[in-house]
C-alpha cells in the first residue's frame, strides 16, 4: 500500500501484499495492480489541474533548471512560481508549504542580488559544507521540522502536519544553502523532492507531483554541475 509518512492513499485499492511467504507471482500481480491504479489516479488528477498549477509548474521547472545551470534568471522566474504555489498550497491546506513560498520569495530577491553581486566581482561562487557545517545543517532541519509539525498540528486543520513540517523545514534549509551557492543544497533537494512526490499525490496535486519528479532529476544534474564548478575553482 502506498503511504505518505505512514498515511495511506485512500483512493487506491485495498488489495495489497501483506503476508510473508506468498508467491512471487502474486506479489508482482499486486504491484502491477497498484501501479495501474496509481497511473489512473494521476491521469484523473491531471484532468482537473487548474491554470494556476500549470503556471506554477512551468515556471517552477524553468527556474530549477536555470539554477542547476547557475543562470541568474532562475531567481526572477522563481518569483512567479512561488506566488502561484503560495495561493495553491493554501487552497489545499498545505500551510507549511504555503508559508515556505513567502520565504522562497524573500530568498529569490536576496539570491538574485547575491548572485549578481558575485558575478560582478568575478568570484568563484560555489562552496562546500564542512563536516561541522553538515551537523549544524541536519540539526537545524530536525529542530525546525519538530517545531513546524507541532505548530501545524496545533493551529491548523491540515491532515499532514508533520509530513508538511518536515518537507518545509528541509526545503527551507536547502533554499538558504542555494542562495549562498553551497554545493550540497542539491543533495537536500534530491532527498526532499523524493519525499514531496507521495505527499502531493495524496493531496490530489498530480501535476505538482510530476513536477517534483522532474525536480529530482534536475537536482541530480545540478549537484553534478556544481561539483564540477567547485572542483574547477580549486584547481
Amino acid at each position: 500500500m502506498l503511504t505518505v509518512f505512514g498515511c495511506r492513499f485512500g483512493k487506491l485499492s485495498s488489495y495489497s501484499y501483506t503476508a510473508t511467504g506468498e508467491p512471487v507471482a502474486f506479489f508482482m500481480l499486486n504491484l502491477a495492480v497498484q501501479l495501474v491504479e496509481l497511473q489512473h489516479l494521476i491521469v484523473e488528477q491531471l484532468k482537473t489541474t487548474t491554470w494556476l498549477e500549470w503556471l506554477g509548474t512551468i515556471t517552477g521547472f524553468a527556474c530549477v533548471y536555470l539554477a542547476a545551470k547557475e543562470h541568474l534568471l532562475n531567481w526572477p522566474i522563481s518569483i512567479i512560481s512561488v506566488l502561484c504555489y503560495a495561493v495553491l498550497f493554501y487552497q489545499y491546506k498545505l500551510y507549511g508549504d504555503a508559508g515556505l513560498q513567502l520565504y522562497f520569495l524573500a530568498t529569490a530577491i536576496y539570491g538574485w542580488y547575491y548572485w549578481l553581486k558575485r558575478k560582478h566581482e568575478h568570484q568563484k561562487p560555489v562552496v562546500s559544507l564542512s563536516i561541522k557545517d553538515w551537523i549544524y545543517t541536519l540539526l537545524s532541519i530536525a529542530v525546525l521540522s519538530g517545531l513546524l509539525g507541532w505548530f501545524l498540528d496545533a493551529n491548523t486543520d491540515t491532515n499532514v502536519p508533520y509530513a508538511d513540517g518536515f518537507c518545509t523545514a528541509t526545503s527551507f534549509v536547502a533554499q538558504f544553502l542555494m542562495t549562498r551557492k553551497v554545493m550540497q543544497n542539491w543533495l537536500l533537494w534530491i532527498f526532499v523532492d523524493a519525499c514531496y512526490v507521495p505527499l502531493y499525490l495524496y493531496k490530489d496535486l498530480a501535476l505538482t507531483a510530476v513536477l517534483y519528479i522532474a525536480f529530482l532529476a534536475i537536482a541530480v544534474m545540478g549537484y553534478i554541475d556544481w561539483r564540477r564548478s567547485y572542483r574547477l575553482a580549486l584547481s
